[in-house]
């Protein structure tokens, strides 16, 4: 019996998880507006360059064709390319100084209300530890690439990413 209580919760979880997916819908039909805020965002001289290197880190993500989940896994192989952009586009945005982020809501005629209910529900879309994690992930990145750059093992790692033989 409590075998099937089990399943009964991991169901429920499931098609909540679903439901709560439908519920981004509406986000989903704001993309382009919201694409249009990021790139003023970008373009902006006060936007610090460590924040839009994220940005940058998820656009080499996706154009690498190195999957965290490889493609050909049904489903789940297309969606780390969709999370991993949401997410580095929700780290970006989460760290726009509120006036900046106010002037370029305005300038584009995006409704400030509107922008934080959509922000608010892809955050509870999110689980809570993945976004401590992607919190962490600009001063890993900085730590890493300075235990890479010590360490000798940028010409092999460069050679990997481009799929080339390493230099000697």
């Amino acid at each position: 019996m409590a075998r099937s209580s089990k399943a009964k919760r991991t169901g429920r979880l499931s098609l909540g998880r679903m439901l709560s997916m439908l519920a981004f819908m509406p986000v989903a039909s704001r993309v382009p507006e919201y694409a249009r805020l990021v790139t003023a965002l970008l373009l902006d001289e006060r936007m610090p360059t460590n924040h839009k290197a994220m940005l940058g880190a998820a656009a080499g993500y996706l154009v690498l064709g190195r999957d965290l989940v490889p493609d050909s896994v049904p489903i789940i192989g297309g969606l780390d390319d969709i999370v991993v952009v949401v997410l580095a586009v929700d780290l970006f945005l989460e760290s726009v100084p509120d006036d900046l982020l106010n002037e370029k809501l305005r300038d584009l005629g995006i409704d400030r209300a509107g922008f934080d209910r959509d922000i608010a529900q892809i955050r509870r879309l999110t689980p809570g530890p993945v976004r401590r994690t992607i919190r962490r992930i600009p001063a890993l990145v900085g730590s890493a690439g300075g235990l890479i750059q010590k360490s000798g093992l940028a010409p092999r790692l460069r050679g990997w990413i481009t799929r080339e033989e390493p230099s000697t």
